[in-house]
């Protein structure tokens, strides 16, 4: 029997592995049954190379429980060690099997994954005693026995095993009992272990028994892996229901299809290759994150890929996998270098090109879809420069008809007719159609087009636009009076004197409800016969400020300053004008006065009010019952 003392620089390893090595405890499966998948590849690159000329057989990896002795075993077929290679890869921890490998078999050795060595030592996370019994696959090899229970201290001995390959006996440790449940193991399984390149069986398959009534064990592995995952397949040989068999597979309470997907497959200059599906995003972008899985050769390695993929890429479901994505010692986080950022850039390309494609081939289907691609597309162009210079030529507007423009198209639709005295393109547009309705019916009696934007990243979206486009400037349906929305020439002069103008504005103003946070402006405007006696507007730019506090750090006082309304008096309707007849040589105190006991002046504030969905409660009922009176 051999003893010794594992070749680290500190006799603390253990505590350092236990607690900081891993970011999480449970990786130590994902480890342990990538080691075993790599022991099996370097003995299929051997065969490969004519090195190995025995029979591979069954290379199964099997993961068994017992929970009576306490222990999880996961054993392989594969290359198995001698007590030479044990001491190398095992006792020292700073030399990894697979580099050496690697140098040796680079260009025949990609399936190889992992670190063999320090990967090893996760399985100390969560065990009072490791043993590895192992056989090399060489002629004439002895099976040996190593065996470490968490101080620097090993033995190693000879052991009994006939099969090539190694068994890792994990004795679990008191405080970490959780793993020897059945339940738990599966989860960990389906969740690292679904996708690797060789079969990897936890216990047997089950079927219904009627003699026994109940399920009961067959002699089938149960095998809990795809080894050929949909992303390894060459894109040609797939159809459409391939894809979405696999996104059910990935997201399997998805209810939704995806709108459509990309299949990445690049080998230079990196290796990446995956799948990325457009979900149907609707309008919270918040519970769509961090449905990007992450591998490095079939071994799930994250679902938090921010270091990876632009931002708003986060938004796509699907698989990405590469073994150039650079890791720290327990593949858990990124780190940033150039090679990620190349891989990033690819990714928003690839979509781009996806994107436009789509736009060109089927531009009908494309509309059909543009609701739910919208948020995605707004999403890129606002947190990255160079998306929105692909974007832009496949980024649709959507009027309240239905229809769709891109922004030359809507340009060339509306220049003659929206531009203002000053040169400037107006863009009106409402986020309610039915909350705006007569506001939008005003604007197309003047022969307006009016846009629909009513999606979670529509303010900051137009922000945006208003910076990219030259001479542009959007104005929401209801921020002004019609005349003033799209100003070609000097405004109508309202033929009211001073003091006529204050009393019917001290009317008006000394009826107007008190709302929490709401302050409200009156004044007065000649707007024709024919337009409403009362109009509420609210400021473009204060509005917007208000939404834009919702998405952006330091906008937070914009929320809580009141909500700023005017009520603007068309001074030419016959309502207005009867109201005026009665104070304009009133003194100013005796107007309020006037004003609360006429109830013409109460029913046109609320029916103002009515409109914009601001008259509720006790005021609604009041309104109700003051109006079948003035019916009578």
């Amino acid at each position: 029997m051999q003893k010794g003392n594992i070749g680290v620089t500190t006799e603390n390893i253990f505590p350092v592995i236990k607690k900081f090595l891993y970011s999480d405890h449970e990786i130590f499966l994902r480890e342990m049954v990538s080691n075993a998948v790599d022991a099996t590849q370097k003995l299929k690159t051997l065969a490969d190379k004519g090195e190995f000329k025995g029979e591979m057989g069954d290379i199964t990896v099997h993961v068994k429980l017992d929970e009576k002795a306490g222990t999880l075993t996961i054993s392989d077929r594969g290359i198995g060690m001698t007590e030479e290679e044990i001491d190398k890869y095992i006792n020292q921890i700073a030399f990894s099997g697979v580099t050496d490998f690697l140098d040796k078999y680079k260009d025949s050795a990609n399936a190889i994954i992992g670190h063999f060595g320090l990967g090893f030592y996760s399985s100390f996370m969560v065990s009072k005693k490791v043993e590895i019994i192992t056989r090399s696959y060489k002629d004439g090899a002895k099976a040996v026995k190593w065996s470490c229970d968490g101080s620097p201290e090993f033995t190693i001995e000879d052991a009994e095993k006939e099969d090539r390959g190694s068994d890792i006996i994990l004795y679990i440790d008191d405080d970490c009992k959780e793993y020897l449940e059945k339940f738990q193991i599966e989860q960990l399984l389906n969740k690292y272990c679904k996708f690797l390149p060789v079969p990897v069986a936890f216990g047997k398959k089950q079927k219904w028994s009627e003699e026994e009534k109940k399920m009961v064990e067959t002699d089938e592995d149960n095998v809990i892996n795809s080894v050929e995952p949909l992303w390894t397949k060459t894109p040609s040989t797939l159809k459409d229901e391939d894809y979405k068999s696999f996104y059910r597979t990935l997201y399997p309470m998805q209810m939704d299809e995806p709108l459509f997907w990309i299949h990445l497959n690049v080998d230079y200059p990196f290796n990446l290759t995956g799948i990325l599906y457009f979900p149907r995003i609707k309008q919270n972008i918040d519970i769509q994150r961090n449905k990007i899985q992450l591998y490095c050769n079939q071994v799930f390695v994250t679902d938090q890929v921010e270091g990876i993929v632009p931002e708003f890429l986060t938004l796509l479901h699907g698989v990405i996998d590469s073994p150039d994505i650079p890791l720290n010692v327990s593949r858990s986080y990124l780190q940033s270098d150039r090679d990620v950022k190349k891989i990033s850039t690819y990714i928003t390309k690839k979509v781009a090109d996806r994107l436009s494609s789509i736009f060109k081939e089927n531009r009908k289907e494309y509309e059909e879809k543009w609701d739910d691609l919208k948020i995605f597309i707004n999403y890129g162009m606002l947190s990255q420069e160079d998306f929105y210079d692909r974007a832009k030529d496949f980024c649709l507007l959507k009027d309240v008809d239905g229809k769709h423009f891109t922004l030359d198209e809507y340009k060339t639709l509306i220049k003659d007719n929206q531009t203002d005295k000053d040169g400037n393109l107006v863009y009106l547009y409402a986020n309610d159609k039915d909350e705006q309705y007569s506001y939008i019916e005003a604007a197309k009696s003047k022969g307006y087009s009016v846009l629909l934007l009513d999606g979670q990243l529509d303010t900051p979206t137009v922000s945006m636009f208003e910076q990219k486009l030259e001479k542009t400037r959007f104005t929401r349906v209801d921020g002004d009076t019609i005349d003033r929305l799209i100003v070609k020439e000097e405004a109508q002069k309202s033929d009211l004197d001073e003091k006529q103008s204050d009393n019917l504005s001290e009317a008006f103003r000394s009826q107007m409800p008190k709302l929490e946070k709401t302050e409200f402006n009156v004044e007065v405007q000649a707007l024709g016969e024919q337009s409403q006696p009362v109009v509420i507007t609210q400021s473009e730019y204060m509005r917007r400020m208000k939404d834009m506090s919702r998405y952006q750090q330091g906008m937070s006082f914009y929320s809580q300053m009141p909500d700023a309304y005017s009520i603007v008096l068309n001074s030419n309707h016959p309502l207005i004008k009867r109201v005026l007849d009665d104070v304009k040589d009133k003194e100013k105190d005796k107007v309020a006065e006037y004003a609360k006991g006429n109830p013409v002046v109460s029913q046109l504030i609320d029916l103002a009010l009515l409109q914009n969905g601001m008259l509720k409660g006790a005021a609604l009922d009041t309104f109700l019952k003051r109006s079948v009176e003035l019916i009578k």
